[in-house]
């Protein structure tokens, strides 16, 4: 089991938790890091890139030369690519870059990354994201004394003050625990999970994790 600290905004432990290693100590498949955040990043292409083709310009589509006696090609159209202003041929059109990334791949992942952020130190438990007030500079304080002013912060959305208190942050973000992906993991150095939370988490993924068929003693 995956032994972590919990500690509180000011920097002092509180305690400790267990966590499972098929979610937080596992195997770090780089490959499956790579295959996500490819899939990740094209999916948040807008795909709006247009050129016109030669149906969709506003010139003549009718023969502007004479068949024979002008001295030059038998032209039928100023449409076409060999002109200026003509249309382009195989140009970029509105489309959507998907990238099909399966179920279990993801999960695997998403495993990957966890385990690579605990592994290298990187992954902290914190008792509780609250305060007095919802103020971005208690928070600020709060990570300048963990010593990690660019993270990326993991707790339920229905946490009001962690919302409002991230929102201005300048290197730091906040995430939704049912949001939460490989890409905005990489994204930052460390990441801060909420100790409410990285149970139901770690249930979540433990689902994901592919039964190995036991051995039969003979």
């Amino acid at each position: 089991m995956a032994k972590l600290s919990v500690i509180d905004l000011s920097g002092n432990t509180t305690g400790s938790i267990d966590l499972d290693d098929a979610v937080f100590g596992g195997e770090v498949r780089e490959h499956l890091l790579w295959e996500v955040v490819r899939s990740q990043r094209a999916a948040k292409r807008r795909g709006t890139a247009k050129v016109k083709g030669r149906s969709e310009v506003n010139l003549t589509k009718d023969k502007f030369v004479k068949q024979k006696g002008s001295g030059g090609a038998r032209h039928g159209s100023k449409r076409t690519n060999l002109f200026p202003k003509g249309g382009r041929v195989h140009g970029p059109v509105p489309h959507l870059y998907i990238l099909h990334v399966n179920k279990k791949a993801m999960a695997g992942a998403l495993r990957s990354v966890l385990s690579l952020r605990a592994k290298a130190g990187d992954l902290l438990v914190i008792k509780e994201f609250a305060g007095e007030a919802p103020k971005t500079k208690i928070l600020a304080k709060g990570l300048v004394a963990l010593k990690t002013p660019r993270a990326l912060l993991i707790d339920s959305g229905d946490n009001v003050w962690l919302r409002r208190t991230a929102g201005n942050l300048a290197q730091a973000d906040f995430l939704d625990v049912r949001g939460i992906n490989v890409y905005d993991i990489l994204r930052y150095p460390k990441l801060l999970i909420a100790e409410g939370v990285i149970r139901e988490l770690e249930a979540r993924l433990l689902k994901t994790v592919p039964t190995r068929a036991a051995t039969v003693e003979t």
